[in-house]
């Protein structure tokens, strides 16, 4: 028996051969070949994750990390046998993808010599194995871990966002909250999820046709309601506590409430602008502005009832303030409108603040928007749900708009108003008015609502 044989023999027994003892490492000198074991259609993991483009090397697999830019590897010169495996570092191949390029005159799953594969497919893992000329590098596994595993709520729709540990979900239109995973770790509190509903705000009132007729009264707010979890840290709105909602693994339809629209003015002055629709999440329903009276000759017409009331249309004999909260909720959704004052109009109620009445003076202005709610639910300080201030008659200028997206009134010469705020649920501004003048004096027409859901992620 030769010292090599002694030296790597420690014991036969039948058919059975054992190299070494327990903690022995096995080495073939150089040169030496080997058959029977070794590589068994697996790769040797690179834990460092590439982040630039690169060169494979047969063996080896990769973690390959896009988050800053797309990748390109380069496979090696394949052989029959040869293996290389990649996976989505962070699921970011949507993002930017990573393009696979053989050597020089090889191919991948068949295609053109030297043809390039780009990997654009969130979360993708492929395993490559050399097989020959006519196919080259064929694609012998694939997954898509695309959520992974997660001990919190993992949940999709609308346009999402990340604040620390928290996952924002936000709605500017129909659409669907969908859980596919409920929250396994501090249950059920890490399952009640922030929210924010906001309807559309209300349209204002116009100038009638009547030449004496005054300036038209603001849209309403669209109706605001928000709740806080205890476990999605923010600055929320002083009408927080509008009732928790606790999540399953379902599917929630999400609507969103377009802008009511201005009123089109008439002699009579009854008319009102239109109410914004009303938006839902869950169990939770906000409703719309109410919309603003019109400018009436003789008479103003009455703000309208809903989320925020509207104000009251300016005429000889003034329109009367609209009615907020209604449905009723607590806390309250909305304020009431402003009544006019002469012949000015009265604003649009807010979410936190009741609209101003019409400004008697002579000449006088309209009344200022009442206020909207400012909330950090989005990881940044919005006020939504502002009232559209009152048109002014006889006057260069007008009360403000309510902050929140409310739309600012109209004024001398009877010009048109401006729209609430699109996605903030403002009321539309009144029209402005003036003696002898016609027209035009349009009414803003409502913004739109939004919903907005914030959940512990991570």
């Amino acid at each position: 028996m030769s010292k090599i044989e002694v030296d790597a023999i420690d014991k036969q027994s039948g058919s059975t051969l054992t190299l070494g003892g327990s903690g022995t490492a096995v080495t073939l000198a150089c040169g030496a070949t080997q058959t029977g074991f070794g590589r068994t259609g697996t790769v040797n993991w690179q834990t460092t994750p590439k982040t630039g483009n690169f060169t494979a090397v047969n063996g080896e697999g990769y973690f390959c990390n896009t988050t800053s830019g797309a990748i390109i590897m380069t496979m090696p010169s394949g052989s029959a046998g040869a293996i290389v495996s990649i996976q989505d570092y962070n699921k970011t191949f949507d993002s930017n993808s990573l393009t696979i390029t053989p050597a020089s005159g090889q191919k991948i799953n068949g295609g053109t010599a030297d043809g390039e594969l780009i990997i654009s497919t969130e979360g993708q893992g492929l395993t490559f194995v050399y097989v020959d000329s006519t196919v080259g590098w064929k694609t012998v596994h694939e997954n898509e871990f695309i959520t992974g595993g997660s001990d919190f709520i993992i949940a999709t729709g609308g346009t999402e966002s990340t604040s620390g540990n928290c996952k924002i979900h936000t709605f500017t239109g129909p659409g669907t909250f969908t859980v596919s995973q409920i929250a396994t770790v501090c249950a059920p509190t890490n399952n009640v999820v922030s929210y924010m509903v906001v309807a559309g705000g209300g349209g204002a009132g116009s100038k009638s046709t009547g030449i004496g007729s005054g300036a038209g009264g603001g849209g309403g707010a669209g109706g605001f309601r928000e709740d806080k979890s205890p476990v999605t840290p923010y600055t929320a709105s002083p009408l927080d506590g509008a009732g928790a909602i606790t999540v399953t693994a379902t599917s929630f339809p999400i609507t969103v409430g377009g802008g009511g629209a201005r009123d089109v003015g008439c002699n009579t002055g009854a008319t009102v602008g239109t109410q914004g629709i009303t938006s839902t999440f869950s169990t939770i329903s906000s409703a719309g502005g109410a919309g603003g009276g019109g400018a009436g000759f003789p008479t103003g017409g009455t703000g309208g009832t809903g989320g925020s009331g509207g104000g009251g249309g300016g005429a000889d004999t003034p329109g009367g303030a609209g009615t907020g909260n209604s449905p009723s909720t607590s806390p309250a959704q909305g304020t009431n409108g402003g009544a006019s004052n002469a012949r000015n109009g009265g604003a649009g109620g807010g979410a936190t603040a009741a609209g101003a009445a019409g400004n008697p003076s002579n000449p006088g202005i309209g009344g200022a928007g009442g206020a909207g709610a400012t909330t950090n639910i989005s990881g940044s300080p919005v006020a939504y749900a502002g009232g559209g201030s009152g048109g002014a008659y006889c006057h260069p200028s007008t009360g403000s708009a309510g902050t929140g997206g409310g739309g600012t009134g109209g004024f001398k010469p009877a010009t048109n108003a401006t729209d609430g705020t699109t996605n903030r649920g403002g009321g539309g501004g009144g029209s402005g008015g003036g003696p002898n003048q016609g027209g035009p004096g349009l009414g803003g027409n409502g913004g739109s609502g939004v919903v907005i859901i914030r959940y512990k992620f991570q």
